[in-house]
């Protein structure tokens, strides 16, 4: 049988037999398999996520400044970090696996130098010599330093430094360098997550309630690991439900669950974490951060819902469009934020203290109002002090991600520019 052919748009005289149409194949098993794997997220800037991460670090700093534990039940800003860089670190991974590590402590590694650096050399100068430390050691804590260069473990710190009338206290490096213990659990997240990946691709359900029975057994000292190893182990069984999730949201897992399912599930997890902390309050009341089952079950159900619901933004809609340069900016400098916001409180207070010598504040009242509006003063003073870190050591995070240095990275446009079609 012969093909006839005839110009585009005209109709072949009745009878003329027309090309011929296979039936349409059926598919293997192992294509309906593909057809029914969730689509992973678009590639491109999650502006929802964005917004996320820069509430969380809002909410870090004004937890360290203020000190509520309660923010730990309000907004977990510890568990919806991990699962944003659990996350990017999936989609990152369609690459390989080497090279996304390497590139990941490469990002790393730079700002937390600069970060070490500068806290090594306030804590020596202050007498601090951890070869004498016997909270280290002795010799091992000279051991202990290589952490200032690859986190594996916590960078070691006095506990106690200087003088309770100087002008810092002396629990200054603690509060400075403690906040480093995140560096060190997404360390260990980073070089992990090829192995957590390809075990939630095969068993999702296993891979993703794992870490949760994990706590149980070493977040409720039914088994308990001594030293800075347990601390280690704790924390990657804490958050590393969230960080799985993040697998799930970009490989759109997450969407495969019925929404009513997901929160009806995560509700009772929660309520279940809020009963469990009931019970085991620690010195700081309703502080999540010092009850490792309740802080994995509450920020485990909170992530879920938070990501049951992301709408993937491409853009900051309504009014929040007016916070997108500020977002922008956060998102841009995240790491040199969360490493310096707890050593810039503590430098609010030098600097306050400096309005009580002023020639007006030498009335009672006067004192007495700077004594009761302090903590307004320092909310206020930390956050032009963390612009004026940005400036100095934000671009060291361009650096390390091989871009052009930038001192302050919000999305403007600079003058003159053309806008790109």
């Amino acid at each position: 049988m012969t093909t006839h052919e005839y110009p585009a748009g005209a109709t072949p005289p009745l009878g003329t037999p027309g090309p011929a149409v296979p039936y349409p194949r059926a598919k293997t098993e192992a294509e309906a398999g593909q057809d029914e794997r969730p689509a992973p997220r678009r590639a491109g800037r999650d502006r929802y996520l964005d917004l996320l991460r820069s509430m969380a670090l809002v909410r870090v700093v004004v937890y360290h400044l203020l000190g509520w534990g309660w923010l730990s039940v309000l907004f977990p800003s510890m568990g919806v970090m991990f699962a944003l860089a659990g996350s990017l670190m999936a989609r990152s991974l369609s690459r390989p696996a080497l090279g996304v590590v390497r590139g990941r402590l490469r990002r790393l590694l730079p700002p937390f130098w600069a970060f070490g650096a500068v806290a090594l050399a306030m804590m020596f100068l202050a007498g601090w010599n951890p070869a004498k430390d016997p909270d280290l050691g002795g010799t091992w804590g000279m051991v202990d330093l290589l952490n200032y260069i690859v986190p594996v473990g916590a960078p070691p710190f006095p506990w106690h430094l200087g003088s309770p009338s100087g002008l810092l206290e002396d629990t200054w490096a603690v509060q400075g360098a403690g906040v480093l213990w995140y560096l060190r659990a997404y360390l260990w997240f980073v070089v992990a997550s090829p192995f957590m990946l390809w075990a939630f691709r095969r068993a999702p359900w296993v891979t993703v309630l794992a870490p949760l029975a994990m706590t149980a057994v070493v977040g409720t000292g039914l088994v308990t690991i001594p030293g800075e190893t347990g601390n280690a182990v704790t924390d990657f069984a804490v958050y590393g439900g969230c960080w799985i999730l993040g697998f799930a949201h970009h490989e759109g897992a997450l969407v495969k669950v019925p929404r009513y399912l997901a929160v009806s599930c995560s509700a009772l997890m929660m309520a279940f974490g809020l009963w469990w902390a009931s019970g085991h309050l620690g010195p700081d009341g309703w502080d999540l951060n010092d009850i490792p089952l309740a802080d994995a079950m509450w920020s485990f159900g909170f992530v879920v819902i938070l990501l049951q619901y992301s709408p993937s933004w491409r853009e900051l809609p309504g009014r929040l469009a007016r916070w997108d340069k500020l977002v922008t900016l956060s998102n841009n400098r995240a790491v040199t934020i969360y490493l310096w916001h707890n050593m810039l409180i503590m430098a609010t207070v030098p600097i306050l203290d400096q309005l009580y010598n002023l020639p007006f504040m030498g009335s009672d009242a006067a004192t007495s109002a700077l004594d009761a509006t302090y903590t307004l003063w320092m909310f206020v003073l930390v956050w032009p002090l963390i612009g004026l870190t940005i400036l100095a050591f934000g671009w060291i995070e361009d650096i390390a991600a091989r871009r052009a240095p930038r001192l302050w990275p919000n999305g403007s446009k600079s003058r003159g520019s053309r806008a790109r079609p």
